[in-house]
């Protein structure tokens, strides 16, 4: 059994209030019969992914088997707290239990990025920790959450040596996916493909009034929205110009998921910017009608960082389960549940992205990796300050 739970909120957050007519249009294109993707997607429909019960690579300790073994007494349940849905995981937990058919109970709560964090802290504070396995894309969260003492297992997966050395994040921390951020358009609205973010600030100079509050943009305040936008303006700082022009005719939202929803009703035209895993299932059933592209002066990839709580109950299990994801099967399955595989040989699948194909897109000077890492809290109050001056 696999559960997939959405917490209650920790703390207060801001509600997204969908006008009437907006439901009314997603509701209906969403029952529209899905026609391809959109010119992003790669075409190729799931290839299935053979999993090899009992064995595993050569490269493996030679006594990996007594992990297996020790995970087999736990009994056979995982819990993890992560910001990842509920479609994003599924074929990754359904191969996961393919591999250790002793698996028989997943729990997968899913959180906002930094409450993955703060809920494991309040947890421990309180000696009542649960959580084996934690998942975020909040990387200055995550830089935060890993210098405290405690609070994750000291684990080197076997699989490091045969991925990218971008997937060793922090000390116990590995990439599951590497994911692209995007400029989602409503093509009825949006006729102009806006290949990069100087393009789409170009169209909204050439026609301002069209464009007031016709952007969606995603909101710097939070953790997710300041890594993106924090890590473009370092890598590319000419990417401040575009923005001045964007923030002019915008409005910030807390989510790709708000965000997407909006730009498929015709809210927003764009929405500037929407990570890949979300926005594809809208791109998969919108008839045409919403697409995403990759900003050509700069796409910015932020990994979804994995790691073992220093407490879990099921310590075994998370092993195995780290070493999985980043394994060869692990992430065939995680390309297949939307998110962005990276390691070389995972075959394509429709309506997903890989990190290579990324690069091949933009080109690599282009592809901004977000490091995991803190901000100095003069470097945030300086973007901070520069952002909010530009907001109308």
């Amino acid at each position: 059994m696999t559960e997939f739970k959405k917490a209650l909120p920790t703390g207060p957050r801001r509600r997204t209030v969908m006008t009437v007519g907006a439901a009314a249009a997603i509701a209906a294109v969403m029952g529209l019969t899905a026609c391809g993707g959109g010119s992003e997607t790669a075409q190729t429909p799931a290839p299935e992914n053979s999993i090899a019960v009992g064995q595993y690579p050569d490269y493996y300790p030679a006594d990996y088997k007594d992990l297996v073994a020790a995970a087999e007494k736990e009994g056979g349940e995982l819990t993890i707290y992560s910001n990842t849905d509920q479609e994003n995981w599924d074929p990754i937990l359904r191969d996961f239990k393919k591999k250790y058919p002793f698996v028989t109970k997943i729990a997968a709560n899913n959180l906002d990025s930094d409450e993955v964090f703060q809920k494991a802290l309040s947890e421990k504070a309180t000696n009542a920790s649960s959580a084996d396995v934690f998942v975020s894309n909040a990387a200055g969260a995550w830089a935060d959450f890993a210098a405290r003492d405690g609070m994750l297992a000291k684990y080197t997966s076997p699989e490091l040596a045969k991925v990218p050395e971008f997937a060793s994040l922090l000390p116990g921390v590995v990439a599951m996916s590497a994911d692209p951020q995007t400029i989602a358009f409503n093509t009825s609205l949006l006729t102009e493909k806006p290949e990069s973010m100087e393009g789409l600030a170009a169209q909204i100079k050439a026609k301002p009034a069209d464009f007031t509050n016709m952007i969606g943009v995603r909101d710097t305040t939070g953790a997710f929205g300041f890594t993106m936008f924090y890590n473009l303006t370092e890598a590319k700082p000419k990417s401040w110009e575009s923005i001045e022009t964007i923030l002019s005719a915008s409005r910030p939202e807390t989510s790709s998921g708000t965000l997407s929803e909006k730009v498929l009703a015709g809210e927003y035209k764009a929405g500037v910017l929407v990570t890949a895993a979300p926005a594809f299932p809208v791109v998969k059933n919108s008839n045409g009608l919403f697409d995403i592209a990759l900003p050509k002066d700069g796409t910015v990839v932020i990994p979804r960082g994995l790691g073992i709580s220093a407490d879990a109950p099921h310590p075994a299990t998370a092993k195995l389960f780290q070493d999985f994801v980043i394994s060869q099967e692990g992430q065939q399955a995680v390309l297949e549940g939307g998110l962005s595989s990276y390691r070389d040989g995972v075959k394509s699948v429709q309506f997903a992205l890989t990190y290579q194909d990324v690069v091949s897109k933009v080109g690599e000077d282009n592809v901004i990796m977000a490091p995991y890492e803190s901000v100095p809290a003069d470097k945030v109050k300086a973007f901070t300050d520069r952002w909010q001056s530009l907001l109308k």
